[in-house]
């Protein structure tokens, strides 16, 4: 007579369909009174058993197990979906193309469960010869994150991500600074454009690209008030960026910046140009009281303004080629720090709390070469000196 089987030792059967052998064990019950069955399969009797085996261990470790065919691509596809929540579009649409072109090719049809941090250090390493460490940097980032959302929905038991170190890539484009003289030549060039006042406020106080375009006339001060004592000069409040949610980069980068006179003349005219784009335009224009727009009052977007800058950067006599809008605020700083300022009065200018990011991201704009001991100790032993053969 065949021994019975004990209480939750489950059930065995041969399934001629899938030709496989089927352990099953009841683990519990759902609130609404169904049964939760757990299930291993194999070729042979023993194999079912100890594949039913291993997935009551799992789920007696809180580890729920997915379904196998659960790939690489479907994490990275709902990570993209689902957790990228107030990321801006222009930040979603980065990390699809990233995840379209170096992720999902390379380890997408891998399953998740069987992904090795072999497998993923490869893929980085190869990556590695082609890409820039900050892009090898995000794409390390994005498949953690991605797998780190999918062992929390229990898809997979650990994070094998995590467990790699990131390699050194290709070095990246540099950022660079104009000299004086290129300064110059680029103000000048820019001097009755669309973009001269954009072009003028990037280098004259720092502010972001990302920052000047969803810049308000409200927000502008081309006054002041010299009656008061001490006088307020003309300002300007920098407090939005084109970020999801409007704010600057962090909440600590609002700032009110002092004008330079040539900024208060290249706004002038911006406002000027303005009034009569308004009146050129009639119905089709757009109130928005921006104060960079289109000529029918559009807010610029970013490849709006790259294109207008590299027509006025040819003008001056440079490269297009090699010049971004960006490095206008790396400029700045470099500029800043050639005429003597510290870089803890320049952090607060760039809207940085500390000087840690300031130095880090603009270390080669700043200059190192601290003159002030050796001058002072000039005219401390100037008599010294001058006793010497």
């Amino acid at each position: 007579m065949t021994e019975r089987r004990g209480r939750g030792d489950g059930g065995l059967h041969w399934d001629k369909k899938r030709q496989r052998w089927i352990a099953s064990v009841t683990i519990g019950y759902t609130p609404a009174g169904k049964r939760i069955v757990r299930r291993g399969s194999g070729k042979t009797k023993t194999e079912a058993k100890a594949k039913l085996k291993k997935v009551i261990r799992d789920h007696e470790d809180g580890l729920a197990i997915a379904a196998t065919g659960y790939t690489v691509a479907n994490a990275v596809n709902d990570w993209l979906a689902y957790g990228l929540s107030n990321r801006s579009q222009a930040t979603v649409d980065k990390y699809q193309t990233l995840a379209a072109t170096h992720v999902i090719p390379k380890l997408g049809a891998r399953k998740l469960r069987e992904l090795s941090a072999q497998d993923v250090e490869k893929w980085l390493a190869a990556n590695a010869k082609t890409l820039s460490s900050s892009t090898v940097g995000i794409l390390h980032s994005m498949l953690n994150r991605a797998v780190r959302r999918a062992m929390a929905r229990d898809k997979v038991k650990r994070n094998v991500v995590e467990l790699c170190t990131i390699p050194k890539g290709q070095e990246g484009r540099p950022s660079k600074s104009l000299t004086l003289v290129e300064a110059q030549a680029l103000l000048d060039a820019a001097e009755g454009t669309t973009l001269e006042a954009y072009i003028v406020l990037s280098m004259l106080i720092g502010a972001r690209t990302e920052e000047l375009r969803p810049l308000h006339w409200d927000h502008v001060d081309l006054i002041g008030r010299p009656e008061q004592d001490p006088p307020v000069p003309p300002s300007v409040m920098v407090w939005r960026s084109v970020r999801e949610g409007g704010d600057t980069k962090t909440r600590k980068s609002r700032r009110t910046l002092a004008l330079p006179k040539r900024c208060v003349v290249a706004l002038t005219r911006q406002r000027d140009r303005q009034i009569e784009d308004r009146k050129a335009a009639g119905k089709d224009w757009h109130e928005s009281d921006l104060v960079f727009t289109s000529t029918v009052g559009t807010q610029l977007d970013a490849a709006n303004v790259r294109r207008a800058f590299r027509r006025v950067i040819k003008a001056a006599g440079l490269n297009p080629k090699d010049w971004t809008p960006r490095e206008l605020r790396h400029s700045f700083v470099s500029l800043m720090s050639e005429a003597g300022v510290t870089v803890e009065e320049i952090a607060p200018l760039v809207g940085h709390a500390g000087t840690r990011v300031t130095e880090a991201v603009y270390r080669h704009e700043l200059r190192p070469v601290l003159l002030h001991g050796a001058a002072t100790m000039d005219k401390i032993f100037a008599h010294a000196t001058a006793k010497e053969p």
